[in-house]
C-alpha cells in the first residue's frame, strides 16, 4: 500500500515549496507551524498551529503521518528521536539534526571525519578569544553555536577592540571562534540521499551574499573542472558520513590556492538550491520528497546552460503587497516565486526570481533587471 501522508515541521517558504511537489505526487501534507496561515499552511491539506519545539505539537503531527521531515533546524530533535525509536520514519534523522543544529558539534564532526573545514576553538570569555587570536591571528569569526542563520549568529573580530562588542552582540549564547578563511568564492552543492543510501549531487553553484544573506546563486559555478570535482567529492563525502535520507546543502569556501573547505551543512532543502525548480530535471524539493518516502532519486543535471536565482528581500515594515509582476514576467526566461508571507520586513525573504539563459552573464543582467521591477 502506498503510504502518502507527510508531516513537515515548519511552515515557511521551504515547507511551501516541498508541499507543492509532494501534492504533485499524490501525498497528503500536514504542516506544523506557530503562524496562522503560514506560507506552507496555505497550500497544505492541514496545518497544526504549534511550536517547532513543543513536544505535544510534534506528537500531534506524528499521529496521522507516515513520514516526518523538517524545513527548519529549530525542530525539537529529542522528541523526534523518541518518535523515531517508536518506529516512525523521520528524515533526515533526528541524530543528524541534533548534530548539525549545534555548529560546534558540526565542526567537530567534520574534523573527526577528516573533512576539510576551518580551524575552530570553543570560547566563553574575552580572554578565551584573545588566546584564540594568538593561535589563529586576526581577523576571527565569533559564532553562536545554535539558532543562528543568515549571519545573525556571527560577529567578525578584526582586532582586540572588536572582542567586547562581538560578545555583547552574541550575549547569552554558547560560542566558538573560527579561523577566518580568506575565500575568493563561496560555493554550494546540494546533495540528496535516499532511504537505501543512494547519493546524488547537484551541480556546484556560486553563492553571492550581501549582509550575510544569500543574494545571488549562479549555476553552474564558473570554476575549473578540477575544482568542481573537488567540491562535489567533498559534498558527497560529507553526506556519506551523515545518517538519514533527504536533501542536504553543503556550503563551502574556495580559497586562492584552490582549497575547498566546508563552511556549514544545512540538513534540509536550501536557498542555494531554489534554481533547481526550473533549471534541473528534478528540483531539490521533489528530490527531498522522493528521498524521505523511499522513492528513487531523480536526475540532478541542468536542463539549460545557465541559471541565476536572486532573492526578493523585504525593504520596509508592513503588509506584503507585490508590485511589478507584469513588467517582470515580460522578460523572457523569468520565473517568479512569491512566498505568501503576509508581513514584509527589511531583509526578510519574501520570494525569489529564477532566470534561465544560454549565457550566465546575460542571466545575471536579466535577474538584476527583473529584481528592480519587483516591490513587496
Amino acid at each position: 500500500m502506498f503510504k502518502n501522508r507527510i508531516g513537515i515541521v515548519g511552515g515557511g517558504q521551504l515547507g511551501r515549496m516541498l508541499t507543492f511537489e509532494a501534492k504533485k505526487m499524490g501525498f497528503n501534507v500536514t504542516i506544523l507551524d506557530p503562524t496562522l496561515h503560514s506560507p506552507a499552511g496555505q497550500v497544505a491539506d492541514k496545518q497544526i498551529i504549534g511550536s517547532f519545539k513543543n513536544s505535544r505539537s510534534i506528537v500531534k503531527l506524528s499521529q496521522n503521518t507516515d513520514f516526518i521531515t523538517f524545513e527548519i533546524e529549530l525542530a525539537n530533535s529529542k522528541i523526534l528521536k523518541n518518535l523515531q525509536d517508536q518506529g516512525l520514519s523521520i528524515n533526515p534523522s533526528p541524530q543528524t539534526l541534533s548534530l548539525i543544529k549545534d555548529k560546534l558539534k558540526q565542526k567537530k564532526f567534520l574534523k573527526k571525519n577528516h573533512l576539510s573545514t576551518a580551524d575552530f576553538i570553543p570560547v566563553k570569555t574575552e580572554s578565551d578569544i584573545v588566546s584564540a587570536a594568538k593561535k589563529f591571528g586576526y581577523p576571527l569569526m565569533l559564532k553562536a553555536r545554535t539558532d543562528a542563520y543568515d549571519g545573525r549568529g556571527n560577529a567578525l573580530i578584526k582586532n582586540k577592540s572588536d572582542i567586547l562588542p562581538a560578545l555583547k552582540k552574541l550575549s547569552d549564547r554558547k560560542l566558538y571562534v573560527e579561523k577566518f578563511v580568506p575565500f575568493i568564492k563561496e560555493l554550494s552543492v546540494v546533495v540528496a540521499r535516499s532511504l537505501i543510501s543512494d547519493i546524488a549531487t547537484y551541480p556546484v553553484v556560486e553563492t553571492i551574499h550581501q549582509n550575510n544573506i544569500c543574494h545571488l546563486v549562479l549555476a553552474p559555478a564558473q570554476i575549473d573542472i578540477e575544482i568542481q570535482d573537488k567540491a562535489k567529492k567533498l559534498a558527497y563525502n560529507v553526506v556519506d558520513c551523515l545518517n538519514g535520507a533527504g536533501v542536504f546543502a553543503i556550503e563551502m569556501f574556495l580559497t586562492a590556492d584552490n582549497q575547498v573547505l566546508v563552511n556549514e551543512i544545512a540538513p534540509r532543502v536550501h536557498n542555494s538550491g531554489h534554481y533547481t525548480i526550473e533549471a534541473c530535471y528534478t528540483s531539490q524539493f521533489e528530490q527531498h520528497i522522493r528521498a524521505i518516502s523511499g522513492l528513487p532519486l531523480g536526475r540532478t543535471d541542468l536542463k539549460v546552460p545557465a541559471a541565476v536565482m536572486i532573492n526578493i528581500l523585504g525593504d520596509r515594515l508592513g503588509p506584503a503587497q507585490t508590485e511589478g509582476l507584469e513588467k517582470a514576467l515580460a522578460v523572457p526566461g523569468v520565473s517568479i516565486h512569491i512566498y505568501g508571507k503576509t508581513e514584509t520586513k527589511p531583509e526578510r525573504k519574501m520570494g525569489h526570481i529564477t532566470v534561465l539563459d544560454n549565457n550566465l552573464d546575460d542571466a545575471v543582467k536579466k535577474a538584476k533587471l527583473v529584481r528592480s521591477y519587483i516591490k513587496i
